[in-house]
C-alpha cells in the first residue's frame, strides 16, 4: 500500500469528525483494517512439532523463571522479558553475566509467538530455538547446554516434571525440550486488546481520536511493514527506507540481518517490530535509544515513508497504538526445586 496524500488524510479525519458520518465511515475502515490485520485467538496457539501440555506450560513456566539457568544463577529469562514491565527489561540494551551490557534492546515476550522469526535479525525460527540462544550468549546467561543438564537432573523434582511433560521419551530431560517447554509457556503470553475488540465489531472498543490514529496508520503507509496478527514480526525492511536515521538511532556497526545472511542487500534490515502493548515497552528500535513512543512515531514517518505527519495525526497514531495495549494474563510466581549437593554452584564473577 502507498502513501496518499496529506490532503486524503486530513479529508478523511474532517469525515471522523463528523456525527453523521462516523458509523459509515468506521465500518468502511474495519472491513480495510480486516484485510491487513487479525485479532487475537481466544485459545493457544499451536507450535510446531511441539503439542501443547498443561504439563509443558507449567514446567515451561519454572524454566522461565529460574535463575539457575544462567551460569551465574542471577539472570532468568524474564530478567530481560519481565512480564511485570510489558514483557521486556525497560533497557536501552540488556544487562547480563557479569554485568556486561548487550548489544541490541530487548523485544517483548507478549505475543511473540506470532512473529515469523524471533530476534531483531530473524536469526531464530521459532521460540524454541529463540530459548536457546540467550542462555548460551556470553552477554546473557553465560551458559552451556551440559551445565543446564546437570542443574536440572540434579533436582529431582525438575526430573519428574520433565518426564510429566514429555511421557513418550526414555529421557526427557534434555536441552531440546528444555527449549520447547519455554516455547510452551511463552505461547499461553497474549494480550487480547481493545483494538482486537473492535476488530470484532465493537465499535465502542475505540475512541474517535484512536479511529482517526488507525485511519492515518492505513493511509500514510505504516501497514505496510507493521501489519497480520502482532502489527509487524512478519518481515524484514532497511531501516531508513527513505532516509537513513542517523547514529544516534541507528548505530553504523550494527548492519543487522546481515550478521545473518552476509549479503549486502541485508546491510541495516531489521525485522519489522511488533506494535502490540508498544505503549508499555519503552526504549524503541534495535539500538534502544528513543524513550518516547510520539519520537519514534515521528521517525519512523520520515525515515521509512518520507512523510511529515501534522501535530494532530502524530496524536492520533499515538492514541491509536495506545490501543494496542492488551490485558495481561494473570502471572503467579513459581515455586521452583531446591537445589541438592549435586546442583553446579553459580559463577558470578564480574566481567570487566
Amino acid at each position: 500500500m502507498f502513501p496518499k496524500t496529506m490532503a486524503a488524510v486530513c479529508a478523511l479525519s474532517t469525515a471522523l469528525a463528523a456525527p453523521a458520518l462516523a458509523q459509515e465511515v468506521r465500518a468502511d475502515l474495519r472491513d480495510e483494517a480486516l484485510d491487513m490485520f487479525s485479532p487475537l485467538p481466544s485459545t493457544i496457539p499451536s507450535v510446531t512439532d511441539n503439542p501443547i501440555t498443561a504439563e509443558k506450560i507449567d514446567l515451561g513456566k519454572a524454566l522461565f523463571f529460574d535463575p539457575r539457568m544462567s551460569a551465574s544463577g542471577v539472570f532468568s529469562c524474564n530478567s530481560c522479558h519481565n512480564l511485570a514491565t510489558g514483557g521486556d527489561d525497560n533497557l536501552e540494551t540488556s544487562i547480563g553475566h557479569g554485568w556486561q551490557k548487550g548489544p541490541r534492546n530487548a523485544p517483548t515476550v507478549l505475543n511473540a509467538v506470532f512473529n515469523a522469526a524471533q530476534f531483531w535479525d530473524g536469526r531464530a525460527p521459532d521460540l524454541a530455538a529463540q530459548a536457546k540462544g540467550p542462555v548460551q550468549a556470553g552477554v546473557e546467561m553465560a551458559n552451556t547446554p551440559d551445565n543446564v543438564l546437570a542443574t536440572l537432573n540434579s533436582m529431582p523434582q525438575y526430573v519428574a516434571w520433565f518426564r510429566g511433560a514429555f511421557p513418550e521419551q526414555d529421557e526427557p530431560v534434555s536441552f531440546d525440550n528444555f527449549a520447547k517447554a519455554i516455547e510452551a509457556y511463552e505461547a499461553t503470553l497474549l494480550t487480547p486488546a481493545p483494538f482486537d475488540a473492535w476488530l470484532n465489531g465493537n465499535d465502542d472498543a475505540l475512541t474517535e481520536e484512536q479511529v482517526r490514529g488507525l485511519q492515518t496508520f492505513v493511509d500514510a503507509g505504516c501497514a505496510s511493514c507493521h501489519n497480520g496478527i502482532n502489527l509487524g514480526g512478519q518481515d524484514y525492511f532497511p531501516f531508513g527506507l527513505v532516509e537513513k536515521p542517523g547514529a544516534d538511532v541507528l548505530p553504523e556497526d550494527d548492519k543487522g540481518r546481515f550478521a545473518v545472511t552476509e549479503t549486502a542487500y541485508d546491510e541495516y534490515v531489521f525485522r519489522a517490530a511488533p506494535l502490540r502493548n508498544i505503549e508499555v515497552t519503552a526504549p524503541y528500535f534495535h539500538s534502544g535509544k528513543v524513550w518516547d513512543l510520539r519520537t519514534a512515531v515521528e521517525i519512523m514517518a520520515s525515515s521509512q515513508l518520507g512523510a511529515e505527519l501534522s501535530e494532530g495525526e502524530l496524536d492520533d497514531v499515538v492514541a491509536f497504538l495506545g490501543s494496542l495495549t492488551g490485558e495481561m494474563p494473570e502471572v503467579s510466581y513459581p515455586v521452583l526445586p531446591a537445589e541438592t549437593g549435586d546442583t553446579p554452584r553459580p559463577t558470578a564473577a564480574i566481567v570487566q
